[in-house]
């Protein structure tokens, strides 16, 4: 997985040996906080729910690793805690995140919220389309609140991002490709 907005690029690679487990490898350059994270990453699948035309799961992501602040290469213990939900049907989605972070003493709080519509039904197969808003909340950056409105397309392993923050007039670019 790699990810893109204004305030940090990531790259995520990950093996899951189970259903509900992933672990792996987590890169992250905050152009926000201006700090390099470089760790492991282990994600769990706390609960999930299948309804007859539903899916909600949670799920616990935790990371440690070294930050090194401001480029100076002094490496230090680092790492992250988020929670995570979402809820979809094929026609709508809803997700939410908490994420806290201490990058080389540099902590932080951060929320993130999606709605999304999926404007048609495909089948099995077929490109899917989704239509959604995120909404950003990181109460220490020079813009807290920031709004995106964002395309995803969905075919078969691979998943395409493009949105524009409002606020900060800034992409968003994020590529996942599972298999």
């Amino acid at each position: 997985m790699q990810m893109n907005n204004g305030d940090a690029s990531s790259l995520h690679i990950h093996y899951s040996p189970t259903a509900s487990d992933s672990i792996g490898f987590y890169a992250e350059r905050n152009w926000a906080e201006d700090v390099q994270f470089t760790g492991l990453q282990y994600n769990r699948l706390l609960k999930r729910w299948n309804g007859p035309s539903s899916q909600a799961n949670t799920y616990l992501k935790l990371g440690v690793g070294e930050a090194d602040p401001f480029g100076d290469a002094s490496g230090e213990l680092s790492g992250f805690a988020a929670f995570a939900a979402d809820w979809e049907t094929r026609r709508w989605f809803t997700s939410y995140e908490a994420r806290a972070t201490d990058y080389a003493g540099n902590q932080s709080l951060r929320h993130s919220a999606r709605v999304g519509v999926a404007p048609y039904i495909g089948d099995f197969g077929d490109l899917h389309t989704w239509l959604m808003l995120q909404v950003d909340n990181h109460p220490e950056a020079a813009e807290p609140t920031t709004t995106t409105p964002l395309i995803r397309f969905f075919k078969d392993v691979q998943m395409v991002e493009i949105g524009y923050t409002l606020e900060t007039e800034e992409l968003l670019a994020n590529w996942i490709i599972r298999f």
